[in-house]
Order: structure tokens, then sequence, then C-alpha cells
């Protein structure tokens, strides 16, 4: 039960399938959560209506009422006015021009702070998971889509109105596939998830990942990160090729940030990090090393994320009160 004098916080990280809300103190005890389906295709007037709710139920589960919140950190994906706290698009949910901030403000009375959802999760991992105590720390996070994040000095790296680091996006193979920005030969439309899935997809249809085609076939949305490990394990040889370049490209894009920023810590994330294909990781950190300046080699360590689901919402709460709250 909580205390009633602490401060609490509340951390929110909105995703294309969930929603999370969880409840912590000044010094990110874990005291309640909810969790529900996000629906986005209901549009956004009904979408942040069920996100109140599920504060609401976080609250509830927490025992602490909705007036003795100190603030709200909300980790949202698509691009946004992180000054005016608009959502202005969410792609995967249809949302657009989204007036998150004050809508929140206005319906719990406290100040709301809103910031990229791959943002939130690297700072996640910086302030209670695998780059604790890190002076810089790069983030990739590699699921369906492929997003990044830097906290440099404590501080998350972001535009003047907006969030940047989008490694998905660096140009890795010109004139390559079209990405869904509009570009094409971005990281993200040789490396993502769905991009692999849809190699992988070609080479069972071929007979190249015999395994992959009897289990799981040749339709996309059956080949998931758990799928792509099946099918490294069971040896298919055009699944672990389209892997290795997958790694290879990841590998190269990060290179070159560590020649930017020198980070002490790379931090890699999302469903195909967590399904860790046989290798898939330790070939990223190879060609990290075979890519990054000479001087640069030995001064990082490449690491997995350790907080998984909770790294988006634990780093919402915890922007929330480095940027809100007065005394830190």
């Amino acid at each position: 039960m909580a205390k009633k004098d602490d401060t609490y916080w509340l951390g929110f990280d909105l995703g294309g399938s969930k929603m999370l809300a969880k409840v912590y103190t000044q010094k990110l005890k874990d005291l309640g959560k909810e969790r529900k389906r996000t629906r986005g295709q209901d549009g956004a007037e009904a979408g942040v209506k069920r996100m109140i709710k599920t504060i609401y139920d976080a609250l509830e589960d927490a025992d602490v009422s909705a007036d003795q919140l100190s603030g709200i950190g909300m980790g949202i994906p698509g691009p946004l006015d992180l000054d005016k706290g608009i959502i202005l698009e969410a792609p995967n949910l249809g949302w657009e021009n989204v007036k998150i901030q004050a809508q929140m403000e206005s319906e719990f009375q406290c100040p709301v702070v809103i910031l990229n959802d791959v943002d939130a999760g690297v700072y996640g991992e910086y302030v209670a998971g695998a780059a604790k105590k890190s002076r810089c720390v790069i983030g990739a996070f590699i699921g369906t889509g492929i997003g990044g994040g830097c906290v440099y000095n404590g501080r998350l790296i972001q535009g003047k109105k907006e969030s940047c680091m989008e490694i998905g996006h660096f140009p890795v193979l010109p004139d390559g596939p079209l990405c869904g920005c509009g570009r094409r030969g971005c990281l993200e439309a040789v490396a993502s998830r769905l991009a692999i899935s849809a190699a992988a997809a070609t080479a069972a249809f071929r007979g190249d990942a015999p395994y992959l085609l009897e289990n799981h076939g040749t339709d996309i949305k059956n080949i998931k990160s758990g799928a792509l490990t099946a099918s490294v394990e069971a040896g298919d040889e055009g699944t672990i090729e389209i892997l290795t370049r997958a790694a290879h490209y990841i590998g190269r894009t990060l290179a070159g940030t560590i020649n930017l920023l020198s980070p002490d810590t790379v931090v890699l994330g999302g469903g195909l990090i967590e399904a860790n294909p046989k290798g898939f990781i330790r070939a990223i950190e190879n060609a990290i090393h075979d890519s990054v300046m000479p001087s640069f080699q030995g001064t990082y360590t490449v690491t997995p994320a350790e907080i998984g689901d909770d790294a988006g919402a634990v780093g919402a709460a915890a922007w929330a009160i480095a940027n809100l709250d007065a005394s830190s």
C-alpha cells in the first residue's frame, strides 16, 4: 500500500498494440500498473479515453489517488511536438494532431511531459537497466521498425521541438528498398524485423528455408521474431543468411553513431533482440567492431536491454521526474 506522504509519478507507454501505465515513487519504486490493448483503430478520441481509463486503473492498483500525482511522463510513437505536447502523427494508430498533453493535464490536474517511445525505452535502460551509470548510451530497438535514442550526460539528445536519433532511417543502401518514411535504402527497410520477415518468406518460398516453410508458411504475418529464431535453430540457410546480412547493416550503422558520440554503452532491444536468434547479437557486435574507427575499438560495451516491456514506462516516469520535479 502506498504511503500517503510519498511523492508519486506515473509513466505511460503507448504502443501500436498495447498501452501500459505504471505508478512509481520518487525513487522509481513500482507501486501498481495497468495494461490494455491500444485499439488504435477506434480513433484518437476513443484512444485518449482508453488511456485515461488505463491511468485510473493503475492508480487504483497502486492505492494512489489522482490528486496525489506530482506528474506524468508519456512515451508515444510517431512525430511529436514536444513543446506543445501534441501527437503530430501516430502512423500505426491513424491518429493526427492529438493535443495529448493538454487533455491529460486537464484530466489529472498535474504537469505532463511527452517524449518519443524509443527515447523513453532508452532512458529507462539508463536509469534502471543495462546502461546504469553510463556517461553516454546509444540504444537501438529492433522490432517491426528500428528506433534509436541517446542519453548523454544524463539527458536525452532531442531536437529543438521533436525527437531525433532516427537510427532506423540512416541511409545504408543507395537505391535500396522503399522505406515507410518515403526514402530508399534506410536501415529500417533492410534490417527491421518486418524487412527480415519479408525476405525470409521469399527464402521459404524458394526452398531455402524448409523449416520456416513447413511450420510458418510464407505469410509474413506468421513470421515473427520467434519464428525466425526457430528457423535459425533448425538450420535454415536462407534465414541465417538474411539475419547475418541484417546484423551487418545494423552494426555498420551503429559504428557510425559510435564514431560520432563515443558511447560507453550500446543497448540493443526490441522483439528481435529479445527472441535472440543464435549469433545475431554477436554478429551485430562483430560488425560494429569491424566498422568503427580503430581508436574506438574496445571503448564501448554492447549489451541487450534488461527491462523489457517496462522500459518505456519507467523511462517516461523518470524523464518526468527529471524535467518536472523542482527538487531533482
